[in-house]
């Protein structure tokens, strides 16, 4: 029983990436992207930025529905968060900006 909750759980957190990656998220297949190179470099590419983005997910504050969860998913908080602290500009980087990206850094309690 344990072993099939621990596969249920890693297919869950696959499909979530898979969902955050489709038009709900980053919106991969709006890119028309046919080259298997290509494909491979966004697909990389966006899979780090969807573990940023949870990262950044759970710091942020987000309201609770009446049955206790969250109103949003930790990866559309995250996102949110880091497109408002990117685009202020280049020139205005802040402590947020550098907060976040110090996240992508190893943990210490690794």
């Amino acid at each position: 029983m344990t072993t099939i909750q621990g596969n249920y759980r890693k297919r869950f957190r696959i499909e979530c990436l898979f969902r955050a990656l489709k038009p709900k998220g980053f919106k991969l297949e709006s890119t028309h992207m046919t080259l298997h190179d290509h494909v491979e470099r966004l697909l990389c590419l966006l899979t780090l930025t969807y573990v940023w983005c949870v990262l950044v997910g759970i710091l942020q504050e987000c309201p609770l529905k009446r049955h206790g969860r969250r109103a949003w998913s930790v990866v559309t908080l995250g996102l949110r968060a880091l497109v408002r602290s990117i685009s202020r500009g280049a020139d205005h980087v802040d402590e947020e900006v550098l907060t976040l990206i110090k996240l992508l850094g190893l943990s210490e309690t690794a």
